[in-house]
This record gives C-alpha cells, sequence and structure tokens, in this order.
C-alpha cells in the first residue's frame, strides 16, 4: 500500500500546548480544532461480509450518535503512583500530581463529550473494556465515504458549548462556530448551545473528507468546541471522527482491514485557560491567592520554566496522553500479529509539537518504517503496526522535557 503525509516541523518545548496522536502508516493532517458536547449513537445498514467475518456496510446510510457535554471530576492521576517507575511521584511529577494548599494536584472540574444509548439522554453508552483506554476523548465517530453523520447534541453543562467537525461537509448551521464579525451562523443555536438544550448537526462524508490516493483505508479528523476555541479545549472538549473508503468499513464503520483501532489525543492540558479554573481553585486550592496565580510562567527565551514560588500556574499544565499521565489509567493493549491503526492527534497553542514514540514495535507512516511520528498543533496522523515483539513496552512524546511531565504511558503486547 502506498502511503503519503505532510512532516510537520520541529519539536516542542514543555510550556501551554494541548494533545493528540495516533499511529503508524500513512497519513498526516493538520487542522486547528475547537471542543463541543455531543452524544451520539449509530445506526447501520449492511450488506457482504469482512475478512473478519463482521457484515460490511455497502450503500451508504446515516450514523446518528447521541453525545452530551456533561461537567466531571477528572483524575489525571487515579492510579495515585508513577505507573513507569512503579514507585510514589516524586520530584517533578509531584509537582503535577500532588494536591496541597496551594496546588489543586490531579483531580479538576472538566466537561467532556459522552455518548448515550439514545435522544433522552438518560443512559450512558458503555465503553468497551479495550476502549478504556480513550480516558477524556470524546466518543469516536466512525463513517464511511458516502455517509451522513448526525450528531445530536446535548449540552448538560453550564455554560455554552458546540461541536464543530475537522475534515467533513456541512452547511452553516452545522458549522458549530460562531464568527467574531457576524457574518456567520450568529444567531443559530448550533454555534453556541445553552445550557439544558439539545441540537442536531448533520455531516456529509464526501470523498475528499476520506482517504486519499496514498492513505490508509481510514484516516482520522477531529471535532471538538469552537464556543471559544481554547477555553473549550482546555476545558476537555474534544473527540475524533474516523472515516474509512467506501466499500472498505463493516457495519460499525470501523476499516475492515484492520484487527484493531487506537486513539490518541497526545498535549498539553492546561487549566489555568479552563472556564473551570476559579471553581477548582476554590474547591481543591482555597490558600492560592493574588499572585500566587502569577507564578511560574515562561522565563527562558526558548520556552522552558523555571519553577518559583508556589510553581502555581505551571502545576496546572498537564502533559498527557488521552487526559492520563506518567502510564495512569488503562492500559493499551494488543496482540502480537494483528493488524493495528493507530490515529494520532493533538491540538493546542504553539508549543504543542510532539513526537509519538514506541518502544519495542514500529510503524508505517509516509513511505517510511519508522518508530518516531512528527506532530504539530491540530494535526492528525494515521500509522499501521504489526506488532511483533510481545510485552509491555512504553509509548511516549520523545521531546524530554514532556516525558518528565507525564506524557508517557505503557502499551502491551500479549504474544
Amino acid at each position: 500500500m502506498r502511503e503519503r503525509g505532510l512532516t510537520p516541523r520541529g519539536a516542542s518545548k514543555r510550556h501551554g500546548a494541548r494533545l493528540m496522536v495516533g499511529d503508524a502508516m500513512t497519513l498526516t493532517r493538520a487542522a486547528s480544532l475547537s471542543f463541543v458536547p455531543f452524544l451520539i449513537t449509530v445506526v447501520a445498514g449492511c450488506s457482504g461480509q469482512g475478512s473478519s467475518g463482521q457484515t460490511v456496510s455497502a450503500a451508504p446510510t446515516t450514523r446518528t450518535y447521541y453525545i452530551a457535554a456533561d461537567e466531571v471530576l477528572w483524575n489525571y492521576a487515579p492510579d495515585g503512583m508513577n505507573k513507569i517507575t512503579g514507585k510514589p511521584f516524586e520530584g517533578i511529577a509531584k509537582v503535577y500530581t500532588q494536591r496541597s494548599p496551594h496546588h489543586v494536584g490531579s483531580v479538576y472540574r472538566k466537561a467532556v463529550y459522552r455518548e448515550y444509548t439514545d435522544g433522552t439522554f438518560t443512559k450512558l453508552k458503555t465503553r468497551p473494556a479495550d476502549q478504556q483506554y480513550l480516558g477524556l476523548l470524546g466518543p469516536v465517530i466512525h463513517a464511511q465515504v458516502g455517509d451522513t453523520i448526525k450528531v445530536v447534541f446535548k449540552n448538560n453543562a453550564s455554560r455554552p458549548y458546540s461541536m464543530h467537525p475537522h475534515g467533513v461537509q456541512y452547511d452553516k448551521m452545522s458549522e458549530g462556530v460562531a464568527y467574531d464579525d457576524g457574518s456567520g451562523t450568529h444567531d443559530m443555536m448550533g454555534d453556541a448551545v445553552p445550557p439544558g438544550q439539545t441540537f442536531t448537526y448533520t455531516w456529509q462524508v464526501p470523498e475528499r473528507a476520506g482517504p486519499g490516493p496514498g492513505d490508509p483505508s481510514s484516516i482520522v479528523w477531529l471535532y471538538h468546541s469552537h464556543v471559544d476555541e481554547q477555553k473549550d479545549v482546555d476545558a476537555g472538549l474534544v473527540g475524533p471522527i474516523i472515516v474509512t473508503a467506501a466499500g472498505m468499513a463493516n457495519a460499525d464503520g470501523a476499516p475492515k482491514d484492520v484487527d484493531r483501532e487506537i486513539v490518541i489525543l497526545m498535549g498539553f492540558d492546561d487549566e489555568n485557560q479552563s472556564w473551570y479554573m476559579l471553581r477548582n481553585v476554590a474547591q481543591f486550592a482555597p490558600e492560592v491567592k493574588g499572585s500566587g496565580l502569577s507564578q511560574a510562567m515562561p522565563v527562558d527565551a526558548n520556552g522552558l520554566f523555571t519553577l518559583t514560588g508556589s510553581g502555581f500556574v505551571d502545576s496546572n499544565v498537564k502533559a498527557v496522553i488521552n487526559g492520563y499521565m506518567y502510564g495512569n489509567g488503562p492500559r493499551i493493549t494488543m496482540k502480537k500479529g494483528e493488524r493495528v491503526r493507530w490515529y494520532l492527534m493533538t491540538i493546542g497553542m504553539g508549543f504543542n509539537f510532539h513526537t509519538p514514540h514506541w518502544h519495542g514495535n514500529t510503524v508505517l507512516w509516509n513511505r517510511q518504517r519508522t518508530d518516531v511520528v512528527p506532530l504539530s498543533p491540530a494535526q492528525m496522523a494515521t500509522v499501521d503496526m504489526v506488532p511483533d515483539s510481545a510485552g509491555t513496552w512504553l509509548f511516549h512524546c520523545h521531546v524530554s522535557d514532556h516525558m518528565d511531565g507525564g506524557m508517557v504511558t505503557l502499551y502491551e503486547v500479549d504474544p
């Protein structure tokens, strides 16, 4: 299979970026994003059989998802220890994870996209055990070229949010963005869905939204809220759209020539920019006052940071993979010899340059065999892996201060 991709420039420095990443074969896409609360459910009709024995979607269909923006308390380090070292947090890791009167710690109020079973929004759709690693990411939206995606979005949060997609086709009512000069759909509720309200977005999936001539059978795009892009994204509202080539999808929209899909969002969550920052300070770090909020900003001409005073500001910039730090959260798993497709994403400010790196195995990307892929802000990449080395392996950003700050996890290859 031929492979094609864009090569992002640079490597990054640690402060003030956001995340996303994937795995192996072809395809890199750039886009800018923002987050939006949605709820989603899939309806698919099909005929034919895929190589895995699943029914293959033969004709375009309408896929309906029920997605809500929900406010939750999110723990970046739920295991309470550094799972990479197997020891309690120490050194710089304590700065980002330990709660004190002057530090919020690892638990923050956030807004996240969550999928429900239907339009009543009374029952959450359960994520399968092998997808729990998705963590903070919104529901994975699958479609094949020719499909229509309908997202019934309910805003259960305390402020307006939206859902803006990359890559797919939409009219102004379903763009999910209000223009500053008022020339967009400023009067349309889909631009900023008020708390408690529901709006249905309709997106088309034309050929130009799917894989190109040199791409693998599926590619990834982002969706996010775009009322205030930076604050919405840092609050937590982001998710993936996976588009499969026509005739290459199973009934659920996933590619039929792949055994397992892994979706990764690698980057920085800057809680200082979140809508919920003051609430988090009041609840978790009540003794932080005044000048403490201005401490520990970047002081080096190259953008590096130095902790000063309480180090409060920097302690709220989390280097994460799918919303987890230092190997915390559910493990990414696969089997030796499986065809594994990694979808990599990142998003955020100019320092959000990342280099996801796999130990133990290699991937195909941009017509190369490699074990490191470059990503720049709001860029997406699709890579393919057939793991041949069983064991538990590191997966991390190869920018050293990003890894030291928590952008590292483990993936497991079973024999």
